[in-house]
């Protein structure tokens, strides 16, 4: 107790001797297990395989300060050159997940791929807790790499969804995108993980639909 005959001076100084910092990241923050990665790998649609893209995932993740989890992207591959099939919803664990600004987006992996999940412009954040540009901003970066289908599979068509198992950045090629902010064009203009096929795998050939090459991360 400090003692109330002491000069204000003083007795600031004496508090801040006792207090102990503030941490360095909002303690909600500590607890967050989804979000959309800030920025891209800047190479387009070639993030070094789903190893890479989980490795980005970790590295955005311990740089805001969130450390001791696993984490994987939201990414589908398909079975092609010697790769096996792998669907996005089955790498990203069981839930709950909240954003980090603690908001839980989904309680499960039925409850994610459901017109129940709370993924929307304003939950759908950066590691940061930062919202993500989408249909009326400049730029418009709505476009997040999934390469799955509205239930989180890997597409059975014959043709390229995956931008070669992202590990491509040509002019050709697609991937499959969702609109993290549930609004533009495209066969499923509403849908986070499957609004429509990008228009080539290059950093400029997403950027011309709207992307910036990010996806979205869950700790597993």
């Amino acid at each position: 107790m400090v003692p109330l005959h002491l000069p204000i001076a003083m007795v600031s100084v004496m508090l801040s001797a006792t207090t102990p910092p503030a941490p360095a990241f909002p303690a909600l923050q500590q607890d967050m297990s989804f979000f959309i990665t800030s920025v891209g790998m800047g190479d387009g649609a070639n993030l070094g395989g789903l190893e890479g893209a989980d490795k980005h995932c970790a590295t955005l993740a311990e740089a805001a300060g969130v450390r001791g989890k696993t984490w994987h992207a939201y990414l589908s591959q398909q079975a092609i050159d010697g790769k096996q099939a792998i669907n996005a919803r089955d790498r990203i664990g069981k839930g709950p997940w909240k954003n980090a600004k603690g908001v839980v987006v989904a309680t499960s992996v039925e409850d994610l791929h459901s017109d129940n999940n709370k993924l929307s412009k304003e939950n759908s954040l950066t590691e940061k807790g930062m919202p993500v540009n989408g249909r009326g901003d400049t730029p418009n970066t709505h476009d997040i790499l999934t390469g799955s289908t509205l239930d989180g599979r890997v597409s059975g068509d014959a043709g390229d969804s995956t931008c070669r198992n992202w590990t491509s950045n040509a002019a050709t090629g697609s991937a499959l995108v969702g609109h993290h902010d549930r609004q533009g064009g495209g066969a499923n203009p509403t849908s986070w993980n499957n609004a429509h096929a990008s228009r080539g795998c290059g950093q400029e050939n997403l950027q011309a639909t709207g992307g910036a090459a990010m996806f979205y991360c869950f700790a597993v």
